[in-house]
């Protein structure tokens, strides 16, 4: 909204906007892009690859941009990068493709442990590919990988709670999903003694170890230049799906101390923020 006023659509003079808020239930997604519909949007503005999908199911006509993505070619709502085609487009997240970093950053905080969880979420068309981008990395870090895959955000303390004697760390897919429940995720991870790395700050707010992913503010920010050139007469076909600029090394020194952990200098050094 904030790109939409500065590039003249003004909410209530010359833009009209239709919320709905899944909450992590996107079964719920379907039923709310046909009530969108029905009201005769002229754009759907979403993020997260099922919504994205219900979307596309439910439209081949009104232009559909995304947020955040984490493989929209992968997830087949484009054909490409540089030529999405059908009247989808957006910007992609590139989430898989950090699993590499995020390892190595978890292997600087804890140089002698091995065992890392992977908490994903087994609906979501990402999370294979994460998993698969994680273990292609690991040969250089050496972890002993275990995949927690859940559903539903009532299975999340009991796959965390039964890590206490079994994990060293845990890695949080990036997913809608964790992030309604990222209050949670942190205290039960904190509970367990396990520290955690995720893809976006707001795990890191509520009290997670680390992040290291997209800004996702500079992303929807983005995806106000898609709908003010989509309004002005673009086809979405025509614009390219674009990668992310920005990343961000978000930091909690009080978990780490909650943890008993020593942060090196470095890498506090590199974080684009220290939470105290």
């Amino acid at each position: 909204m904030q790109r939409l006023r500065e590039l003249g659509w003004i909410e209530g003079r010359n833009l009209q906007i239709e919320y709905r808020w899944a909450e992590g239930r996107f079964d719920r997604s379907p039923e709310m892009i046909a009530e969108l519909l029905a009201l005769k949007a002229e754009i759907i503005v979403t993020h997260a690859p099922l919504n994205v999908i219900a979307a596309r199911r439910v439209t081949s006509v009104i232009p559909i941009v995304f947020a955040a993505v984490g493989d929209p070619v992968g997830i087949g709502v484009v054909a490409s990068l540089a030529r999405p085609g059908g009247n989808v487009t957006g910007l992609s997240l590139q989430s898989a493709d950090l699993a590499g970093k995020r390892l190595e950053l978890l292997r600087e905080i804890i140089p002698g442990r091995r065992r890392l969880a992977i908490l994903i979420n087994a609906a979501s068309p990402n999370a294979a590919l994460e998993v698969s981008e994680v273990k292609a990395a690991n040969p250089k870090f050496d972890f002993e990988v275990t995949v927690l895959e859940i559903k539903r955000a009532e299975d999340i303390a009991p796959a965390i709670g039964g890590l206490k004697l079994g994990a060293d760390a845990l890695y949080v897919q990036t997913d809608p999903l964790f992030n309604t429940n990222r209050s949670r995720i942190s205290a039960l991870a904190l509970d367990a003694r396990l520290p955690t790395i995720s893809g976006t700050r707001e795990y890191v707010e509520a009290g997670s170890l680390m992040s290291y992913g997209a800004n996702f503010t500079d992303l929807f920010r983005r995806a106000g230049d898609y709908v003010d050139k989509i309004l002005r007469g673009a086809n979405a076909s025509d614009l390219p799906v674009q990668q992310p600029t920005k990343f961000d090394l978000i930091v909690n020194l009080k978990t780490a101390k909650a943890l008993g952990l020593e942060l090196p200098p470095t890498l506090l050094a590199r974080a684009d923020e220290v939470i105290e």
